[in-house]
C-alpha cells in the first residue's frame, strides 16, 4: 500500500504530493503531520529553495477527513496537529507553489491562500464548505480571503460557500495561471525551477516584506480554531457533519 503523502526533494525543490485518490485526497491528521514535518525539514535544508504541493489527477483535495471530524465532535476536541499544520504553512519562509487539477475544498482550498503561485487546470473548482459543515474557515482564511478577494467576493466564497470555477478563482486572485490538465504539474515545477535559480536571499527578503508580519495571521488562526472547537462541542455538530457526509457519499 502506498503512503497517502509522497515527499520528494530534488534539484532544490521539495515536492509534496497528496496520494489518497480513493477518498479524493481527504486529509487526515496523519497526513497533515507528514506535510508539516516535510515543510519544517525543507525550511532547514539550505539546498531546498521552494515547495510544490500537488494533488492527484482530477482532484486536489476535498479537505479534512470527515470521519475524523465526526470523531472530534464525539470527543469535543480538535487534534493539535491541525493547528500545527496551519501555523507551519502560514509561516514558512520559502516560496510555496500549488498545482491544482480538479476540486480544492475545505482545508484543501485554505492551503491555496498561503501559496505564492497557483497553477490550475481549466476545469478546476474551489469551494469553502466550512459553514455548510456547521464550522468556520480555518488557517487565517477569514483574514486572508478578504484581503485577497475583497469583502464581497470573500463573503460569497466563505459564508455562502459558493463554488468558484477556475475563471472566477483567477479573477479573485486565487489562481495565477490556467493551463490544460495535462500541463498542470509541469507548469508548477517550471515556476519552482525558476525560483530555484534566483538569489534566495533577495527572493526571500522580497517575499517576507510582501507578506508582512505573520503575527496577525497566527492570532487569527488561534481565534478560528477556538471557534471551531466551540462548534465541535455543540450538540448539533455531529449531526451536521454526518448529514453532510451522507449527502456527499
Amino acid at each position: 500500500m502506498s503512503l497517502p503523502i509522497g515527499i520528494e526533494a530534488k534539484g532544490g525543490i521539495t515536492v509534496i504530493r497528496f496520494d489518497r485518490p480513493e477518498t479524493q485526497n481527504a486529509l487526515t491528521v496523519e497526513m497533515l503531520t507528514t506535510i508539516s514535518d516535510a515543510l519544517v525539514l525543507g525550511e532547514r535544508d539550505g539546498r531546498n529553495k521552494a515547495f510544490v504541493i500537488l494533488g492527484s489527477p482530477g482532484v486536489f483535495s476535498i479537505g479534512n477527513d470527515l470521519r475524523e471530524l465526526i470523531q472530534f465532535a464525539d470527543e469535543g476536541r480538535i487534534d493539535e496537529s491541525i493547528a500545527r499544520f496551519l501555523k507551519t504553512i502560514a509561516t514558512i519562509e520559502k516560496p510555496l507553489i500549488a498545482a491544482v487539477d480538479g476540486l480544492a475544498m475545505g482545508i484543501g482550498a485554505t492551503i491555496l491562500l498561503h501559496c505564492d503561485y497557483v497553477v490550475a487546470s481549466e476545469w478546476s473548482a474551489f469551494e469553502s464548505n466550512c459553514v455548510e459543515l456547521g464550522l468556520i474557515p480555518s488557517g487565517g482564511s477569514t483574514l486572508l480571503a478578504a484581503r485577497l478577494m475583497g469583502h464581497q467576493r470573500a463573503f460569497e466564497y466563505l459564508v455562502l460557500g459558493e463554488r468558484f470555477d477556475v475563471e472566477r478563482a483567477f479573477q479573485a486572485g486565487l489562481v495565477n495561471r490556467i493551463v490544460p490538465a495535462a500541463d498542470v504539474e509541469k507548469a508548477a515545477l517550471a515556476v519552482a525551477r525558476k525560483l530555484a535559480s534566483r538569489s534566495m536571499e533577495s527572493a526571500g527578503t522580497t517575499r517576507r516584506l510582501m507578506r508582512g508580519d505573520r503575527r496577525e495571521v497566527l492570532t487569527r488562526i488561534d481565534q478560528e480554531i477556538a471557534q471551531i472547537l466551540n462548534r465541535l462541542r455543540s450538540p448539533v455538530a455531529r449531526d451536521t457533519l454526518v448529514a453532510y457526509m451522507r449527502k456527499n457519499q
